[in-house]
């Protein structure tokens, strides 16, 4: 093949990858293309160069093809751009005056239930040192292997082993207070939401998730994994407390869904001015995204954040050092949702509430 008639095909497959996503349809083989913005914009921008530098732009055929694979680059760019150090922090520093008896390290580490390497979680732990971690895919064997290696350290626990990819664990160095094992949409998919109370007295809400994505053995549809988000995301809009939503998403944070999620619960992704911060699949150097999120109220600042070592997971851990400064909030406040983005995440409620019915009734 000519590599002239390459590229030109690679830029038809790239405007419709870039489409795709736009289609308003929650079928997992839509969905999935919400992922690889990262890998298409850098492919996109190779095609360009190439072009320009192979060939001479003279005909009409040409001058259409470089005009939409550029309008295609800057679509694709545009949506990446934000987590990247060329915008400003979403979610700034704290300041100087900090009480650092509101700081506190956060963790999200999808240990993948599979894996046998207890250890390398174990030693990571200890040298990270989070004050709060939650654990996902985890199984009972999993659940003995943290309790023994950590749970002298964590006197705050709460403890969801199963063997369906979807057990949860909370280990925390902060008090707990009133817990709750929460199954949003699904008997088998469970959620924690608890009060903690930092060292310096203040309470804050958590909110640790663990999603469902669309997969087309299981889960043909986004319906499950859009409508636990939501009902988070107004959970998390009708607080009194700073909120924090932690967990494997799966899903990345541009989606049409983690944007709605985050509109709608009012709330900030530590990312954005910083970097990707990719955590899965950390089996593969080129197809990475980043699905582990932790989102905050505009209440928080944020230290530092970071990604795990190798830990034989899938995925790499996501951290974060966060503070509590409620009296600069102001300076972050996110904009409120609209009534059209409020009716739009209820509408994801009450189709999957249909689903459901329509799946019992069978």
């Amino acid at each position: 093949m000519k590599l002239k008639a390459f590229l030109q095909g690679f830029g038809i497959i790239a405007v419709i990858i870039s489409l795709v996503p736009l289609i308003a349809a929650d079928y997992w083989w839509i969905r999935v293309f919400d992922y690889p913005h990262i890998q298409l914009t850098l492919l996109t921008l190779t095609a360009i160069a190439a072009y320009f530098i192979r060939f001479e732009i003279r005909s009409w055929i040409d001058y259409t093809f470089i005009a939409v694979l550029i309008g295609c680059f800057a679509y694709q760019f545009s949506t990446v751009a934000p987590y990247t150090p060329m915008v400003p922090h979403e979610v700034h520093a704290p300041t100087a005056t900090v009480n650092e008896k509101t700081g506190f390290k956060i963790l999200t580490s999808n240990v993948l239930q599979k894996n046998t390497e207890y250890h390398l979680l174990i030693e990571e732990m200890k040298k990270t040192v989070p004050d709060v971690a939650v654990f996902t895919e985890t199984n009972e064997k999993w659940a003995t292997e943290i309790r023994k290696g950590l749970g002298a350290n964590y006197p705050y626990k709460v403890e969801v082993p199963l063997d369906n990819t979807y057990g949860m664990i909370l280990y925390s160095k902060l008090e707990l207070i009133n817990p709750k094992v929460l199954y949003r949409v699904d008997d088998s998919i469970p959620s924690i939401s608890t009060e903690m109370v930092l060292k310096s007295g203040d309470k804050i809400q958590l909110h640790a998730i663990h999603p469902t994505p669309p997969m087309p053995q299981h889960n043909p549809t986004s319906t499950d994994r859009d409508a636990e988000l939501m009902k988070v995301a107004l959970e998390t809009l009708d607080s009194d407390l700073p909120v924090v939503v932690i967990g494997d998403f799966n899903d990345v944070a541009w989606s049409q869904t983690t944007t709605l999620f985050k509109k709608i619960g009012g709330l900030l992704d530590v990312r954005i001015g910083r970097s990707f911060y990719n955590s899965f699949n950390a089996k593969s150097f080129i197809m990475r995204w980043a699905l582990d999120h932790i989102f905050v109220t505009e209440e928080f600042r944020v230290k530092n954040i970071a990604t795990g070592p190798d830990i034989k997971s899938d995925h790499f851990h996501f951290l974060a050092e966060l503070y509590l400064q409620p009296k600069l909030a102001e300076e972050q406040k996110p904009e409120p949702a609209t009534k059209e983005q409020l009716k739009a995440a209820r509408e994801q409620i009450a189709e999957e509430k249909q689903e459901n019915q329509e799946k019992g009734s069978k």
